[in-house]
Parts: C-alpha cells; structure tokens; sequence
C-alpha cells in the first residue's frame, strides 16, 4: 500500500480518543457547536429551504437503512441528501468556521454527514464523536492543502472536503482499507471542481459548494461499500503530497480553524474590524465618518463593493458589510437580508468606501486574513487602524464564552431559548464526557420556526 494511503487508513480506523489532545477535541465540540447555530439560523432561508424541498424531491432513501432526518426540518430523506441540504443550507449564511491554509471550509460538510450517518449507527459517546468531527478536520484539511498543491486553479472547499466526509462515513460504517481507498478515490474524481473566484465575481446560492462535497463524499463511501471502484486518489497518494500527510497524528488541524464573528466571506472581516476598533476607541458615529479607506490583499479587493440585490451577494460584499458595520455597531442576519439590503444609512455610507489592493497584504495571504483601514472625519481628521488581523482565527482567537454567545444568537431567534439551550448543553456536554450523541439528536431534527 502507498506509504500515505496507509498513514491514512491506519488513522481512520484505529484513532482513539486518547489519541486526541484534549485542546482539539474541546475544539471539536466549539466547531459543532458554531456550525449547528448557522445551519439552525439559515433554515428559514430562501437557499436552505430550496435545499431542503430538492433533497426531498430528488434525493429520498429506497431503503429505511440509508434514511436520515433532515436538522431542522425532520423529512427523511437519503443519507446523501440529508448532508446536502444541510451542507447547503450552512454553506449559504456564511457565518460558519474555516481554515485559513486552504480558504475554505471543513465542519460545514464534515457535521451534516457524520449526523446523517450517526442516524444508522448505535448510540455514540460524546468521546467517539469527538474524534470522529477531528477525524474528518485531519483529513479533509489536508485533502485541501494537497488539492490547492496540484491542481491549477483555486476551487470551492466541496472540491476537497469530500475526501473528509468519506474519512468520517469508512469509520462509521465499517469499510474496509480498500473500501476506504475506493471511496476517497470516487470523492476525489467527482467532487465539485468548481472555481472560487467565479462566484466571487458572481456572488450566488452556489456558495463554496460544500453541499456538494458532503453528498459526494457520502455517496463514495456507499459506492465503495456496495463494491464500486475509483481511481487512485492523487491528493492522497501521489508523491508530491506525501509531505502534507507525514505530520497527520502530531499536528491538529481541528485547532487551527477559524470562527466568524460576522456572517460575511472572511476576506472581508479584517476591514471590518478595523472599522470597528477605529471607531470604539474613539467613540464614533456613522454620522462622524466622511470616508473610508480599506486597503488588504488582492480577493478581498475582488468582493463586491457596490449595493448588493440579495443576500447571496451582500455576504460577498466588503464596503457594504463595513458600511452596515459602520451604522449598527455589528452585523446580524436582519442586516444582510430583507429590508437589510435597503438600509439608506448603510446605503449612503457605501459612496464614501474605497479599496485597494496592497502588496503587504498579498504576501501574508493565505496564512492571514489582514487589512488596514484610514477614516477621515468631516473636520479632516484622519485616524489609522494599523495592521488588522480579523478576529477569530490564531492570530485573535476567539473566546469559548463568545464562541457560545455566537451560537446563542444565532439559534435563538428561530428554535427558542430552551431548544438553544439543549443544544448548547448537549454539545458542550459531548466535551465533558457527560452526555453522548443521542442527548444532541434529540434537539436537532424538528422545524425551525420560519
């Protein structure tokens, strides 16, 4: 067997929870936790509730043993389409957690599948499911970083984080070495090999295509199951890649990744903050700024900076997403939807935004998120960020007390103060080693309220 196909197989199927640093596996429990309160938030959204209708349309089980709940929906469908609309449905309210090294995203795929396959499996401790979510992290993380290391263009995290799920999906359903092999051979060949920077230009429900990766990466797994074959995959086993794989099991991905305090693309997030800063130190209003200035590395300049025409577009926005910043002191799903989009404070500040590109921020991109920003008063006054890193990544980590109040407002507004708050408990209490994953399950599958 191939010396990294077989560090790989090796960690699928024999990582234990003591194998997982406690750092990392509180990490996994935060992850879940912030990507259950998007995927709960988006449910009364325009792409999660189309998600869902099309998973139940086109995607239903022929077998109860392949059947899966919907979260916050509770139709069954298939296994496969209760990860896509899932995926789907958190990849559209872009608010959830990510991976700076690769510029996108694992729990959004990695979570919706493990809780669809979880539906066909025994009852699971909060330890096994711990270190099944950094399971899929390890893998897929470095299934990015090796896809971006061979391939030409810079493509949507679906295209990579299907090899996580398939990780995730071989543990859980116990296939073989050569199953394994078979599975992220399929995921790898059909995941979505879609580009980034299109949708960046073109802001859309497509979003990053994590939907696609977690229904790909389910789908290969019971492929290889059923005795389906797939080419060997090249950001496993290829040579150029064995670097990437040599430090799996030493170095944790699960504790490098990101959290969003706002649910806009990341790129804009250091101009924001800095926007933010400038103005809490010095006790600003809107009404004070004559003007912006952001200047930050060279995709953050291609975001959209213009009025945006729907929240698709607005959550790939940076001077509106400053703007809003600007006038509301922060950035709540009200103000990229709806009447949101219409705001004639925001509306009028965004004339006053400008962007640029800068070769300091080039260079540190993708390790970091950075920008820094100029606001010029109506007396003239010009006050300087200085260097900005975006919050809730390693450089400004985020606290576990404001990880938890994000989850709490997010969730709140459509599952309820007691329902949010079994959640939370459920999930933390996977990390305390005093509730398992059945105790979660029970919250996660009736409607949101719309």
């Amino acid at each position: 067997m191939n010396k990294q196909l077989s560090k790989v197989s090796d960690f699928v199927f024999s990582l234990t929870p003591r194998d997982v640093p406690s750092e990392a596996r509180r990490a996994a429990a935060l992850m879940c936790l912030d990507t259950l309160g998007v995927t709960a938030a988006a449910a009364p959204m325009e792409a999660g509730r189309l998600a869902r209708e099309t998973a139940a349309l086109l995607y239903a089980a022929g077998a109860p043993s392949h059947a899966a709940p919907m979260l916050f929906d509770g139709r069954r469908v298939s296994l496969a389409g209760a990860a896509y609309a899932a995926a789907t449905q958190t990849d559209n309210l872009d608010a959830h957690d990510g991976y700076n090294p690769v510029k996108g995203h694992i729990g959004v795929a990695i979570i919706p599948a493990l809780l669809a396959l979880a539906e066909q499996g025994d009852d699971m401790s909060g330890d096994e499911a711990l270190t099944l979510i950094t399971l899929g992290y390890e893998i897929a993380g470095r299934a990015g970083l090796a896809l971006h290391a061979t391939a030409c263009d810079y493509h949507t995290s679906g295209a990579w984080n299907a090899l996580g799920v398939v990780a995730v999906a071989a543990r859980m359903r116990g296939l073989s070495p050569d199953q394994l092999r078979q599975a992220l051979g399929i995921a790898e060949y059909h995941g979505p090999r879609s580009q980034m920077m299109r949708e960046i230009a073109s802001p859309s429900m497509l979003h990053d295509g994590s939907g696609w990766g977690a229904m790909v990466g389910i789908s290969s797994a019971i492929l290889a199951e059923q005795g389906f074959t797939g080419a060997p995959a090249i950001t496993v086993e290829a040579a150029e890649v064995e670097p990437i794989w040599a430090d799996l099991g030493h170095r944790w991905v699960m504790t490098d990744q990101y959290v969003k305090p706002y649910p806009i693309c990341r790129w804009a997030h250091a101009p924001i903050d800095g926007v933010r800063e400038l103005m809490l130190r010095h006790s600003l209003t809107h009404d004070d700024i004559a003007g912006i200035r952001i200047n930050t590395f060279h995709e953050g300049v291609c975001l959209f900076q213009g009025v945006p025409d729907s929240t698709a577009v607005a959550q790939y926005s940076v001077s509106f997403a400053v703007a809003v910043q600007a006038v509301h002191g922060r950035i709540g799903l009200e103000h990229v939807s709806g009447d949101g989009l219409c705001d004639a404070q925001v509306l009028a500040l965004i004339d006053r935004i400008s962007v640029a590109e800068s070769d300091i921020h080039n260079a540190s991109f993708p390790n970091t998120r950075d920008a820094d920003v100029q606001i010029t008063l109506h007396d003239g006054t010009v006050l300087d960020s200085g260097l900005v890193h975006a919050r809730g990544g390693s450089e400004r980590p985020m606290p576990e007390a404001d990880i938890i109040a994000k989850f709490e407002e997010f969730a709140g507004p459509v599952l309820g103060t007691a329902r949010t708050a079994g959640i939370r408990d459920a999930v933390l209490g996977l990390a305390d080693v005093t509730t398992g994953l059945a105790e979660l399950r029970a919250h996660l599958y009736d409607p949101a309220e719309s």
